[in-house]
């Protein structure tokens, strides 16, 4: 049973950049079943942006990190910053969860160098992320090292985790998902482009598109759909553009 069980937003007409996103602009009725959920869609299509209103509404920094790494929580917290996460409802079973982490690829290199600064004054810090600095790691294995030293229970929201990831370690990204999975203890929303995450088993898949947003299959998508008929004829595909 998913903690976030339920993601509502009103129709906008705020005046805000939000009312030209075609698949927020009309509202949202999001009923979440599953511990494991990806928003897929092409670049622009609003599934980063409700991400990062999902985060802010959890306390997660939005330069990536979890609760400890945000300064706007607390005592010091004056109101959220984005409009759509003073739009959004969240409804939480049995209740609101604080624990989990936010990550979004574009910002990981000053995540890295956020826990470096920290790591001076406390190296143990580093136990957490592996043992060492994040940026001593490739990107694929810093990624790693978080996904593998950091996710223990809560939410956790991602954007484009494969992005720095081979093939064979997105499968080793989706085994840790996996494990935390069956334990219970831990739901993941995922924005990403990977046509093999999105084949995670039981997962729910919402389609952001100029219609909305709408549930999907991974065989209905088309990051799915594209990448299966180009690997099964490329020359096709590649003629088709080098020709035109």
């Amino acid at each position: 049973m998913p903690f976030l069980s339920q993601i509502s937003l009103p129709p906008l007409q705020d005046g805000t950049y939000l009312q030209h996103i075609p698949s927020l602009n009309r509202g949202l009725q999001l009923k979440l079943q599953s511990n494991v959920t990806f928003f897929v869609g092409e670049n622009g299509s609003g599934k980063s942006t409700l991400l990062e209103g999902i985060a802010e509404h959890c306390g997660f920094s939005l330069r990536g990190g979890n609760r400890n790494h945000n300064s706007n929580t607390g005592h010091r917290f004056t109101g959220y910053e984005s409009p759509l996460a003073r739009a959004l409802q969240l409804t939480w079973t049995p209740r609101r969860v604080t624990e989990g982490f936010f990550m979004r690829a574009e910002s990981f290199f000053n995540f890295a160098s956020y826990i470096d600064e920290l790591a001076v004054e406390d190296a143990r810090i580093l136990q957490a992320y592996g043992g060492k600095s994040l940026h001593e790691q490739s990107h694929g294995e810093s990624f790693l090292a978080l996904f593998n030293n950091q996710f223990e229970a809560g939410i956790y929201i991602l954007d484009e985790p494969e992005a720095a990831l081979s093939p064979s370690r997105i499968l080793a990204f989706m085994s840790v998902i996996h494990q935390l999975d069956q334990s219970g203890r831990a739901q993941f929303l995922i924005a990403t482009h990977s046509p093999m995450l999105i084949c995670y088993p039981g997962a729910s898949i919402y389609q952001f598109d100029d219609a909305g947003v709408r549930q999907s299959s991974y065989q209905d998508t088309e990051h799915f759909y594209l990448t299966k008929s180009f690997l099964n004829n490329p020359a096709l595909y590649l003629r088709h553009l080098m020709d035109e």
